[in-house]
């Protein structure tokens, strides 16, 4: 790996992995990551088929909830583990292969130059990666955009990525309390509130049935929204 402004290594670099039911694909996820030489942390987010089973065999740091908490929560007990281990860059990183583990090199490099705290993967910055989104589900990110900008302030050009870095200093700054979907909209909240720099960059998100299939649809967005209203109101 580069060493742009810091001795950091790969072996450095942590990657958190949240996982429930994704044994049909974990493996294959997985290998890419373990072959460029990251920190892999898998949380097993009380998977009931066989994920345990799978990741047993794998070189990476298995963690896991007894039962499903959502992947808020389990994204949260990955970076604890992960600043416990002395990571220096921790990237969030989906369990079922939609997110490409040659991008890590090119996340990161704002963090190692220095220029961000944070860099928020995004499908919309290149045009041959928004055109990988399938059409209804690109208006549903464009909608959720403009939804989280009311929400959190903070105006990106992509919603609900997974995909995104931290220093060791700004992970040690996110608390996560949204253990659902709607820890991607209190990640960037809390940027904002604890005055985090930030950057996006480009990533290829790749869509399969497969992803699809899991992908987060139209009652879960509104939920998404309900769950952050309420925290607003209530906090």
């Amino acid at each position: 790996m580069k060493n742009v402004s810091a001795p950091v290594t790969a072996h450095d670099t942590f990657v958190i992995v949240p996982a429930f039911n994704e044994g049909e694909v974990v493996v294959q996820t997985l290998q890419p990551l373990i072959r460029a030489g990251f920190s892999v942390v898998v949380v097993d987010d009380g998977s009931a088929d066989a994920t345990g089973d799978k990741l047993s065999a794998l070189a990476v740091h298995c963690l896991r909830h007894p039962v499903n908490l959502g992947q808020g929560a389990a994204l949260q007990t990955g970076m604890d583990y992960a600043l416990q281990q002395g990571a220096k860059i921790l990237v969030h990183f989906d369990s079922d292969g939609q997110h490409q583990a040659g991008d890590i090199e090119r996340l990161i490099q704002p963090i190692l130059r220095g220029e961000a705290d944070v860099v928020l993967g995004s499908r919309f910055l290149r045009p041959q990666d928004a055109g990988q989104v399938p059409p209804t589900r690109r208006m549903f990110l464009k909608i959720a955009v403009w939804v989280n900008w009311l929400l959190t302030g903070v105006r990106l050009s992509d919603a609900h990525n997974g995909f995104r870095a931290l220093s060791a200093s700004a992970a040690s700054q996110i608390d996560l309390r949204e253990n659902g979907f709607a820890h991607a909209s209190e990640i960037v909240q809390q940027i904002r509130e604890r005055k985090l720099r930030w950057v996006e960059c480009p990533v290829t998100i790749r869509y399969t049935e497969y992803t699809r299939a899991k992908g987060q649809s139209w009652w879960n967005a509104f939920n998404i929204v309900m769950d952050l209203m309420l925290r607003r109101i209530f906090r």
